[in-house]
Order: C-alpha cells, then sequence, then structure tokens
C-alpha cells in the first residue's frame, strides 16, 4: 500500500489572541464570508445539521498569536477566507487587526512506527458526561491515568478514521506526566481540561488538534522537543475565564 500523506497548511497571523478569544475569532472569520463559508469552516448546512467528522479546519492560538491550522481539504478551501483581504475583526467585545504572517505548507505522514515520539497535549477536553464518572470513580492516580490513556488512543484512533487512515500497526499510548483538571469555559458552559505529556508510536504533525472541540484550538499536540518557551503560554494556562 502507498503511503498516504496528510495535507497541512498552517496560517498565521500577526494579531494577538487570548486563549479564550479562539472561538471568538473563528466566528470572526466565518462571518467575513457570510453564507457563502464553505462547510469546512463552520462543520454545519444550511439546515444547521452539523457534520461530525473530523474538523478540516481548525481556529489555533500559536505563540500568542491567532492562527488556522488547514487540513487536506481544509487546505484546499482556505483561499475563500484569505481572498476576502479582511483584516480588522470584532473579537468578542473589541476589534483588532490581523494581517496575515506567514503561510506554511507540510506534508505529514501520519502512520505508525517502530519508535514512540514525545508529544504534549494542551486543552485537551478527555471526559464526557460517561467517563467523567468514570474518572470520579477511579481508585486513585494509576486508575486514572489509565482510564485516560485509553481516552486519548481513542481520541487518535478517531482522528484517523476522520483522515481515512489505516494504521498498519497497533496505537500505543502512555501518558507520562499529567496536569491536575482544570476548567474552562466555551460558551459560557463549565468544561473540565487537562495538559498532558504522552509518548506514542504514531507520528503527528505540530498543532493538530483531537477530542472534543478540537476546531477552536482544544486538544492541541505539540512535539515535545520543539515545545519552544514563547509557545507555553498557549498550553500552561490553567483557566480561560
Amino acid at each position: 500500500m502507498a503511503d498516504k500523506y496528510t495535507r497541512i497548511l498552517t496560517v498565521t497571523f500577526d494579531g494577538e489572541l487570548s486563549p479564550w478569544e479562539v472561538p471568538y475569532f473563528r466566528g470572526a472569520v466565518i462571518a467575513t464570508m457570510g453564507n457563502e463559508s464553505n462547510l469546512l469552516f463552520h462543520n454545519h448546512d444550511g439546515d444547521e445539521k452539523l457534520r461530525y467528522s473530523y474538523p478540516l479546519i481548525q481556529y489555533k492560538r500559536i505563540g500568542g498569536k491567532a492562527a488556522i491550522v488547514c487540513v487536506n481539504e481544509g487546505a484546499d478551501v482556505i483561499g475563500q477566507f484569505l481572498s476576502e483581504g479582511k483584516t480588522s475583526f470584532n473579537i468578542g467585545n473589541r476589534s483588532g487587526e490581523f494581517n496575515l504572517e506567514k503561510v506554511t505548507p507540510n506534508r505529514a505522514l501520519i502512520q505508525t512506527w517502530d519508535k514512540r515520539f514525545q508529544y504534549r497535549i494542551s486543552k485537551w477536553l478527555a471526559l464526557n458526561s460517561v467517563n467523567y464518572r468514570r474518572y470520579l470513580d477511579a481508585d486513585g492516580i494509576v486508575e486514572k491515568t489509565e482510564l485516560l490513556q485509553g481516552i486519548l488512543k481513542g481520541n487518535l484512533l478517531s482522528m484517523c478514521k476522520g483522515l481515512d487512515i489505516y494504521l498498519e500497526k497497533q496505537v500505543e499510548v502512555k501518558i507520562t506526566k499529567l496536569s491536575e483538571p482544570y476548567t474552562v469555559r466555551n460558551k459560557g458552559v463549565k468544561l473540565i481540561s487537562f495538559n498532558a505529556e504522552f509518548t506514542c508510536n504514531m507520528f503527528l504533525p505540530n498543532y493538530i488538534g483531537i477530542g472534543k472541540n478540537a476546531s477552536i484550538g482544544y486538544g492541541v499536540i505539540t512535539e515535545k522537543k520543539e515545545h519552544k518557551k514563547e509557545e507555553n503560554k498557549d498550553t500552561e494556562t490553567n483557566n480561560d475565564e
């Protein structure tokens, strides 16, 4: 079977963004295109039916600045937004300038390997209503970590399914460092989030998102060796309120 590469296009802007402003940035981008925006920008059609597959356009905060990570077909449609040429946006209750700073194309072979890679995941919304109860009932940190490892593996497999990636080997995940759970807010709803470090035998591109709300800056993965000091402020803030 021929190797299947995943196309990644990272678009960064010079405007600074707070962690809690990422959903507002998403809204500003979509508003720029009005009703003509492609489905991939917002993941719902005109009848408000949701697209439940893996998000191919993901809004981020990278190095403290606004960014959009486009995956496969997402890279094909981002030009619809960029061609508008708009740089001034309303972000929540403020207006700001977001000039295009850099466009970085990449191809990633998301696949299992014979070695392990070290990663960091930030603002990971691992727990839904069912596994939240399982997490609370787990006996001690070891059992809690094992539960989260299973969820992390499931998130990775779900991403691969959404990207039509066939894995030749079993995915192996081990959480090596785990933050205390902390609260974030999305649309006024409190959610439990984690920061973690983990090893995995799968290669993952920087800034790809997994899990719940991956399209708006949650569950962001970076290679640990490339986790530079200036990026720490994106991943170590334990509260978005």
